[in-house]
């Protein structure tokens, strides 16, 4: 099983003919995702050759939806038409939208989040995000597809390249499915969105958790862990060798005061029964003990 994606999913790349998006349908398509299409205004028409396949463009997602039936797309629009390539999509009723860029004005993200849940039907990953993979059956997004391969883990994180690192330390057990949610401030998809998935995904025996100093978010998925979750859990929170009062990383990584340090962090994930690792190996070990024990 995994989660949001899988073999049957039917994608889309709004931005396909651009270089990064052309660059990363090439990988997607090598993996074996299914890529029905992709969405250039004013370029509908043409195609884009994969793997010796021509791959149709269309000029909107609702074209390239009734000709393809595609279910999901990946964003590779630049930021200032990252809102409406995803409002687009929200209108063509679509059930995913996996938005990889990044330095999308927050005010924008937040509109087209609002929109998104307000419309009820599409669910949004990102943006600024490296997008999920469920090993052996799809991948949608920039995460590489030949560091792990299927197992019995869930992973959700916000960082992409420790989203990577978690994937590869714990290889020989393989994942349901990786989600990386982003930094940003504001995000589509939360740690609490995907942990309930997992709860509810029976081949999801273990769950990583991966936050980053900054905001409140590993607190609220602790809280949801304490109440909900019946599955173990094991946390990895960046930033414990963060210099105190220096603003780190990106927008969605600032402290204020005592909160969103990584030590509150783990001591709030401590106390709803959650293992936490001060380092990614530290981690995936604390991982591997769980899933040897179950």
């Amino acid at each position: 099983m995994s989660i949001w994606l899988d073999q049957n999913s039917k994608v889309i790349v709004q931005g396909m003919t651009g270089s990064e998006g052309r660059k990363h349908t090439a990988r997607m398509v090598a993996y074996g995702t299914r890529i029905v299409g992709g969405v250039t205004p004013g370029k509908g028409g043409e195609s884009v050759t994969f793997e010796e396949q021509p791959v149709p463009v269309f000029n909107s997602v609702a074209e390239a939806k009734a000709a393809t039936g595609a279910n999901t797309s990946v964003v590779f629009v630049p930021g200032r038409f990252t809102k409406a390539a995803v409002i687009e999509a929200v209108d063509a009723g679509l059930d995913l939208v996996v938005v990889i860029t990044e330095g999308v004005p927050v005010k924008d993200t937040a509109e087209f989040f609002a929109y998104a849940r307000e419309k009820g039907t599409t669910r949004v990953i990102g943006p600024n995000c490296p997008g999920l993979i469920s090993p052996g059956k799809s991948n949608v997004g920039i995460i590489p597809p030949n560091i792990s391969g299927p197992g019995k883990i869930g992973l959700v994180s916000k960082s992409g390249t420790l989203t990577y690192q978690m994937m590869f330390e714990l290889r020989d057990i393989g994942f349901s499915t990786a989600v990386g949610i982003g930094g940003d401030p504001i995000i589509g998809t939360t740690h609490i969105d995907a942990l309930e998935a997992f709860e509810a995904d029976p081949e999801t025996v273990a769950v990583v958790l991966i936050g980053e100093i900054g905001g409140d978010a590993e607190e609220r998925a602790a809280d949801y862990i304490k109440a909900h979750m019946t599955k173990p859990v094991v946390g990895y929170v960046a930033g414990f060798t963060a210099p105190e009062g220096k603003t780190m990383g990106h927008a969605g990584a600032i402290v204020t005061g005592s909160a969103g340090t990584a030590q509150a962090k783990k001591e709030a994930l401590e106390a709803a029964g959650v293992q936490v690792g001060t380092t990614p190996s530290e981690t995936a070990r604390l991982m591997r003990e769980i899933v040897r024990g179950l």
